[in-house]
């Protein structure tokens, strides 16, 4: 694939991922669409990409899942088409089942999971008509393992995981691919966003989040598993992979490696 001239359209583009993901595909003379519920923080964002004229601006929240059909007749109307519809927005989680308000579990899956799905519904006439296109969707390691802290963001993920899997296979005779794309941790403000049991933002850096990968080394891995259309990828530590493989061959060793994690 070569980026030039294709048009991508980001959610989540305000920061962290989506954000370097940008920027680095702005780099590539990739026509780009950036979302997110910020539009000053968009703006900030499109004055560091390359090609300014070449980058528009959509605001869209994701939790308002039922009336993104007009964002993408908007996002289709500004150059025309879509190649690639990256679903990177959402939030994240800190805090136990007990002590977690049902109504923090909702927002949780109606942002990540019925926001995402509902973008990429109504996103589905237009790669059909064209026979062609690529839904891009990143989901998380705790997509396919649950950890402390993380119960509904890890249902979330791994709800997507099942629906995007279901779409890849409907969609083969179309020439419509699916990536699903699983960070471990990265250097964003995800832990920061992070709902807590109450449903506040934690508004606290997690050392391991502080640790991680910088996004920008993040969204040159992305931009090359888009590139070659892999179905499934981890850009992930080494104890993040690991765990991955533990689950599918070991599940009792990962199982009592996880209850050993330290939840703060």
């Amino acid at each position: 694939m070569n980026f030039s001239d294709k048009i991508v359209w980001i959610t989540g583009a305000s920061s962290g991922i989506g954000k370097a993901l940008a920027i680095e595909l702005s780099k590539l003379n990739t026509k780009i669409i950036l979302s997110s519920r910020k539009k000053e923080d968009l703006e900030l964002v499109k004055l560091q990409c390359k090609n300014i004229n070449d980058v528009k601006i959509i605001t869209l929240d994701l939790e308002d899942y039922t009336n993104l059909q007009p964002k993408v007749d908007e996002a289709i109307s500004l150059f025309g088409k879509i190649d690639i519809l990256v679903n990177n927005g959402g939030i994240s989680q800190r805090s136990f089942v007990k002590d977690t308000l049902i109504s923090v579990d909702k927002r949780i899956m109606d942002i990540n999971y019925l926001g995402t799905v509902a973008l990429s519904k109504a996103m589905l006439p237009h790669f059909i008509e064209n026979k062609k296109g690529h839904f891009v969707v990143t989901t998380s390691i705790v997509g396919k393992i649950g950890t402390p802290l993380r119960s509904s963001y890890a249902a979330s993920k791994h709800a997507l995981h099942g629906f995007f899997d279901s779409l890849r296979a409907e969609l083969f005779k179309d020439n419509i691919a699916v990536t699903l794309v699983c960070p471990g941790f990265v250097n964003t403000n995800v832990s920061k966003n992070a709902l807590t049991g109450n449903g506040t933002p934690q508004e606290k850096m997690d050392v391991a989040t502080e640790n991680g990968i910088d996004p920008e080394h993040f969204a040159k891995l992305m931009i090359k598993v888009i590139k070659n259309k892999k179905e499934e990828v981890y850009i992930a530590g080494a104890k993040e992979k690991l765990a991955v493989f533990a689950k599918r061959f070991y599940p009792k060793l990962l199982s009592i490696m996880i209850r050993k994690l330290s939840v703060t």
